[in-house]
């Protein structure tokens, strides 16, 4: 016991005071009666994930709020709150999204900017020639 614990207590029998600064006391005790209360494991604290677009910044369309529920869906059903790219392209294929080369486009005969305004799909070679111009006017 401490200078300071012995002279307290020596002042006023009724008072104790515990330096609680000492390692002693988390040794623990050899005698205490286990509860059991750790027996069952915590439970994992589910954290809010709903997607809410009226809260974002710009407003969303149908294509990406579904987008969104489904990645939400897949993060719940995986336990993982940042999937990877690969699990990313799972979700996208399981919305029914396939990658067309130019070729399978053309032979489909679509139209792009008839259908969806023109900002569905952009080839390779559109967005390099984009960039070209932009690095020339730069």
């Amino acid at each position: 016991m401490s200078k300071a614990n012995a002279a307290e207590q020596s002042e006023d029998q009724n008072i104790i005071t515990l330096d609680r600064r000492t390692n002693d006391r988390r040794q623990g005790n050899p005698e205490a009666v286990d509860t059991g209360m750790m027996e069952t494991p915590r439970r994992k604290k589910q954290r809010r994930r709903h997607i809410d677009p009226t809260t974002c910044e710009r407003d969303y369309n149908e294509q990406e709020i579904e987008f969104m529920r489904a990645m939400d869906d897949y993060k719940r059903a995986a336990g993982r709150m940042f999937p990877t790219c690969s699990e990313v392209l799972e979700v996208i294929r399981a919305l029914g999204y396939v990658q067309l080369t130019r070729e399978q486009f053309d032979a489909l005969d679509l139209n792009a900017e008839e259908d969806n305004g023109g900002d569905d799909f952009d080839s390779s070679e559109d967005l390099e020639a984009d960039l070209e111009e932009e690095l020339a006017d730069a």
